[in-house]
């Protein structure tokens, strides 16, 4: 069923048209990730969508009834409200619902006469029908659903919502928009101030529904594992890709490739003609080559079509002083405030290494990477900073950069004599903000503008550190692309926080977690330290398999004698001393993790061999074990 169609769409501002000829069609169950460099219209299209703009010309048609709601990114609730109140306005139709069932039930009480009571029978049955159809019964059950899987603890329930934070304020209209379960959900953003851990639920949670959504994110993970079309805004037009984003790209780039072939070999055609035309346009084959002159304007009447790159910008940190070979060193930190952040952190960063930070949000990264760079003072512990390391810090709010300055003001560096204007102007155009944009109050600046701002003032005074807070926030993805090639050529060192998986992966040599009052290393990417967390949970769900089992087991049949009973396979062991040997043997096996996971022992073959072959020894040991261990406490139920 067609929801939203639209043909001819266009909007402009000033005279310049933003996008123009776009026609689409949303349909039920449409998962619609929406995609596109920044300033190409995705905000714009999307409220058009919501119907808080007005195209300039073109039909945009919203099939009769069908409700749409935009994801708001400021909050608008009374300042009395609570958490729970905010979050539970979301079901105003439920609960309007369950209003007109109590009037219902109650002239049904109060009926006279059989056909009144007929009548009110008929009603109360039809409300309670679409109180079933919308899962009404449920509300508070609901309510602190999304709010635990948003991240909100119980307590926080009761609280006022202005006194929450903007980032947990965002969370909060999320919710209510969840909970309002509309024909359509635009999301712009949605996992704006949501940690890893939250945005693994949201995903979840809107993979399992049945509503249309159409979404604006930059988070590749995000948008491999919700949406199901990729529409693509560029240059004014809208292209829709099927699958999520990895299949959107492939498919974009064979397409491109084939174009080019296409424009190729029709350039070849038409070299073709215009050298037989100039050496047969006269004598005897003049009229052959009046008839390749026809065919050449035939050609040349019909354009060919070519991919337009979305190009990002260039970016790029240049050369810097080289620091120590230690850049960083951490003994013994420890930090708290209304609680323990960590304790007893140690870490040593060399120079040329990307250190990836993560954690939940409020476990204390910014206070983390503060503390290192000596913005926060520990409680305990030191910090020792390399030879000659100049640290750039780029916070997540933005706030570097002073309001009132031109862009070219801000960035500039003012005790570098040595730089002129043209030198700041090409830089800033590198980290895609030419021309007068430079003259640009800085509150003036969108958020990705901003950002690119405080990235190139980084740039402009020669940190050899590079600690970055959140730095792929505003960014569209061919910026978070470009900055990721920034880090991985630069010949400095990177201390980074981030919640885009993807963007980690790419870039973090190893990684910082901070979590539950600790900050402990693991050597490797996001996605070596996803397999460890899947083998360190995946021994505890093994064993403990056949419980349930025995949770709800049937009654006792009479024991079989000694001849129905199956013989063993393994010799008797209690299942208490084979859990014991199995958890010995998966220590071991993630210490070796550990040490397969960290560059040094790739320098040496024979070392790393051995550990290779050891830990394969180990979990072929393993797979055993747990085969002993069903065996064992199946003879000793």
């Amino acid at each position: 069923m067609i929801l939203i169609s639209a043909s001819g769409l266009g909007r402009q501002y000033a005279g310049d048209p933003v996008f123009e000829g776009v026609s689409f069609e949303i349909r039920a169950g449409d998962r619609i990730g929406l995609v596109g460099p920044n300033g190409a219209g995705k905000s714009t299209l999307m409220r058009l969508l919501a119907g808080l703009d007005r195209p300039d010309y073109g039909h945009l048609n919203v099939r009769p009834g069908v409700k749409l709601v935009l994801l708001k990114q400021t909050p608008d609730f009374a300042p009395t409200e609570t958490l729970f109140d905010v979050a539970r306005s979301g079901l105003a139709d439920a609960l309007e619902l369950q209003a007109e069932l109590e009037e219902a039930a109650r002239e049904l009480g109060e009926a006279e006469d059989d056909d009144d009571r007929d009548r009110a029978a008929r009603r109360y049955d039809e409300i309670r029908d679409r109180l079933e159809h919308q899962d009404a019964y449920s509300v508070e059950h609901r309510v602190e659903e999304i709010l635990g899987g948003l991240g909100f603890r119980s307590d926080d329930y009761t609280r006022a919502a202005g006194t929450f934070s903007g980032g947990q304020q965002s969370r909060m209209m999320l919710a209510k928009l969840l909970l309002e379960s509309p024909d359509v959900m635009l999301l712009d953003e949605p996992s704006n101030h949501l940690d890893i851990d939250t945005t693994a639920w949201l995903e979840n949670y809107l993979a399992r529904q049945a509503t249309a959504m159409v979404i604006v994110s930059h988070d590749r993970y995000f948008l491999d594992k919700v949406v199901l079309k990729i529409w693509e805004l560029h240059q004014g037009k809208v292209e829709a890709y099927p699958g999520n984003y990895t299949q959107y790209w492939r498919l974009r780039t064979e397409k491109a490739k084939l174009l080019d072939r296409v424009a190729e070999r029709r350039e070849e055609e038409k070299g073709d003609l215009e050298a037989f035309i100039r050496r047969w346009g006269v004598g005897q084959r003049a009229k052959q080559a009046k008839d390749r002159e026809k065919k050449l304007a035939r050609l040349e009447s019909v354009p060919v079509e070519t991919m337009q790159s979305i190009v990002g910008p260039v970016m790029g940190f240049g050369e810097v002083e080289r620091s120590g070979d230690i850049v960083l060193e951490a003994r013994e930190l420890a930090k708290s405030y209304e609680k323990k952040l960590f304790d007893h952190f140690n870490v040593t960063v060399p120079r040329g290494q990307c250190v990836g930070v993560l954690g939940p949000n409020g476990a204390g990264k910014s206070t983390l990477i503060k503390t290192l760079i000596g913005q926060v003072a520990p409680d305990a512990g030191s910090v020792r900073l390399g030879h000659k390391v100049r640290v750039g810090y780029h916070d997540q709010s933005l706030d570097s950069l002073p309001p009132d300055a031109t862009v070219l003001r801000a960035v500039w560096p003012e005790d570098d004599v040595s730089i002129v204007e043209q030198d700041v102007r090409n830089l800033l155009a590198r980290f895609g903000l030419p021309g007068d944009l430079v003259h640009s109050k800085v509150q003036q600046l969108s958020g990705g503008e901003r950002a690119k701002a405080a990235l190139a003032r980084l740039e402009a005074v020669g940190a050899n550190l590079l600690v970055l807070d959140e730095p792929t926030n505003h960014l569209d993805i061919w910026s978070c692309e470009a900055l990721e090639r920034s880090i991985i050529d630069f010949e400095g060192t990177v201390l980074v926080v981030s919640h885009d998986r993807y963007f980690l992966n790419q870039v973090a040599d190893r990684l910082v977690v901070v979590a539950d009052g600790q900050a402990r290393v693991v050597e490797g990417d996001y996605e070596f330290y996803q397999r460890l967390l899947e083998q360190r949970n995946a021994p505890a769900t093994k064993p403990a398999a056949p419980a349930p089992a025995a949770k709800h087991a049937p009654a006792p049949s009479p024991a079989p004698t000694k001849n129905e009973r199956r013989k063993r396979k393994y010799p008797y062991k209690k299942p208490a001393d084979i859990e014991s040997e199995i958890a010995s043997k998966e220590a071991e096996a993630l210490e070796l993790e550990d040490l397969l996971g960290r560059p040094a022992t790739w320098r040496e073959p024979v070392k790393a061999r051995d550990l290779q072959l050891r830990h394969q020894s180990l979990k072929d040991a393993l797979a055993r074990l747990y085969e002993h261990w069903e065996e064992a406490a199946e003879f000793n139920a």
